[in-house]
């Protein structure tokens, strides 16, 4: 496929970008500093801001899908930055035509028990409301979302880098753990399971998550 990834040399993008070039997607990568990707073969590396619609629009343009890794971190105000980059891209994924959206979401907005959210919950770290609420507001706005195919795919609550194993288990709204208790994926197995959903779509304007 020829895809696009919004984010591709952050945390989760870089992941993402790893394993869609593995499978043998072509990829424009959007990044804010495309100098600092390493050249390889299907990749292209393209400057772009989130916040221009209309620039992104044109740059999205003739893509079979966009993957979008953007996120605020780096930002004061990290909610709001995200809020309204996530309304950029989604205005630009619908100008360009662009037939599907595949969004990283956050753990955050995953229930811990019924009608209660992980991030609602008192042991929520304080550091990362901001980035977590920002994501369970993109949620709100995908699924009123009329017309855009759109995917968002949750992580488990830890997320960190390490083995591509294949291994893992998907879930819907309800945050996955294992044996022990533990609620954790690789960014390289995100990764896996965010590719297959892209090569096989199984959650049409639907938020699942992954997780061990």
């Amino acid at each position: 496929m020829n895809i696009a990834i919004i984010g591709a040399s952050g945390f989760i993008g870089s992941a993402l970008l790893t394993e869609a070039l593995a499978r043998g997607h072509r990829v424009t990568a959007l990044v804010t500093q495309p100098q600092k990707l390493p050249p390889a073969d299907g990749l292209t590396a393209v400057r772009a801001d989130v916040n221009d619609t209309a620039g992104l629009a044109a740059q999205l343009k003739g893509h079979d899908a966009v993957l979008s890794a953007f996120s605020g971190h780096a930002q004061a105000d990290v909610k709001g930055y995200y809020l309204a980059g996530m309304r950029s891209v989604i205005a630009a994924c619908k100008q360009a035509r662009v037939p599907r959206l595949l969004v990283v979401g956050g753990a955050g907005s995953l229930e811990v028990a019924p009608g209660l959210q992980l991030l609602d919950t008192p042991e929520f770290p304080a550091a990362y409301k901001g980035t977590a609420e920002g994501a369970r507001q993109a949620l709100g706005l995908l699924r009123e979302e009329g017309t855009l195919d759109w995917t968002m795919l949750s992580p488990s609550a830890i997320i960190a880098p390490g083995q591509r194993t294949g291994v893992f288990r998907l879930g819907g709204d309800q945050l996955l753990a294992d044996a022990n208790g533990e609620s954790r994926i690789s960014a390289q197995d995100y990764a896996v399971a965010m590719v297959n959903e892209l090569e096989k779509p199984a959650h049409s304007r639907r938020r699942f998550t992954a997780g061990y």
